[in-house]
């Protein structure tokens, strides 16, 4: 089931969650074990984040968030196909512009959609920490609003090579918003301009990166539906469990941490992962009674903090 559809039939709010794949040499447990932990919660879909041979972001023993430039994570579509086939729960794969080519793009759709998955984020990805060379006979997306037109010309059936009895393949598309701006935009305007072009492209709905305080979550929302922008916008929203995240999650992701929160923190830094739960049990309260339609958890495949806020919001799924 599309993520589109998966809305439209809800009877209350969504929470759906995003994992990454293990480092590669690691076994695909690990991911399996984190599933095996959001069971009784019923998840609707499943993201599983994609990495090119560039930047890929790390929770260490500590929690803090680690950039490194290195070579990617395998497994997207391998992980994919065993969420999807043996826990019977959608999934959403990432594609992305940067390190892939359209041709690459391509077989991945053909190869997701045998594994019967009908969803894809498109994003463009972190820059590369190398210049990938490109034959003359191999195209790339610059952009996201590019991947996502390749996408919907394959919806109807609009291969690269034009290969005669090919069948259009159907599945959901969802795009990345920023709530906080994207770092390279001059200003929100600009973002949300970006933004609208990606749904008129096709995108049938929208998920924003993390944010820690909901005025921008819902100042997002207003300004996009001013901008003439209807698809559903889920907030995203990451539990906040170590010291020093305080300064990778802004450095990493560009984003603010309330005052509040932060004054907690240098207060009492021995209660971080109590504060981290507490402050977003009071954002997914806030986003539920503003008429989220969810709520999607930036897990970085830790789960007992996340356990922990979902349960109190059990009678809602």
């Amino acid at each position: 089931m599309k993520v589109i559809e998966h809305l439209e039939m809800a009877k209350g709010p969504l929470f759906s969650y995003e994992i990454v794949p293990p480092p590669r040499g690691r076994s695909v447990d690990d991911i399996t074990s984190i599933v095996k932990g959001l069971m009784d919660f019923n998840p609707p879909w499943i993201d599983v984040t994609s990495h090119s041979a560039g930047a890929t972001y790390n929770e260490r023993a500590d929690g803090s968030i680690e950039r490194k430039i290195s070579k990617k994570r395998p497994g997207t579509l391998g992980i994919c196909g065993i969420i999807q086939n043996r826990f019977k729960i959608d999934t959403v794969a990432h594609l992305l512009c940067n390190g892939f080519t359209k041709e690459e793009t391509e077989d991945a759709i053909i190869e997701l959609n045998y594994l019967g998955i009908h969803n894809i984020l498109a994003i463009r990805g972190d820059g590369l920490n190398y210049n990938k060379k490109v034959s003359a006979e191999r195209t790339i997306n610059n952009y996201a609003i590019d991947l996502v037109q390749q996408l919907s010309a394959l919806r109807q059936g609009e291969f690269l090579d034009e290969s005669p009895n090919s069948s259009s393949i159907d599945f959901g598309v969802g795009v990345a918003g920023y709530p906080e701006k994207h770092f390279e935009s001059p200003n929100l305007g600009y973002d949300l301009h970006w933004l609208k072009q990606k749904v008129n492209a096709g995108a049938d709905y929208v998920t924003t990166q993390m944010f820690f305080d909901n005025k921008h979550y819902l100042s997002y929302v207003e300004a996009a539906r001013a901008a003439g922008i209807t698809v559903p916008i889920i907030p995203g929203i990451k539990i906040l469990k170590s010291y020093g995240q305080l300064q990778s999650i802004p450095r990493h992701f560009h984003v603010d941490l309330p005052d509040q929160l932060v004054s907690q923190v240098l207060e009492s830094p021995e209660h971080i992962e109590e504060l981290g739960v507490k402050h977003a049990i009071s954002q997914v309260e806030g986003l539920l009674a503003s008429g989220a339609p969810g709520v999607h958890f930036y897990i970085m495949n830790d789960i007992s903090s996340v356990i922990k806020v979902v349960e109190r919001f059990s009678t809602h799924l």
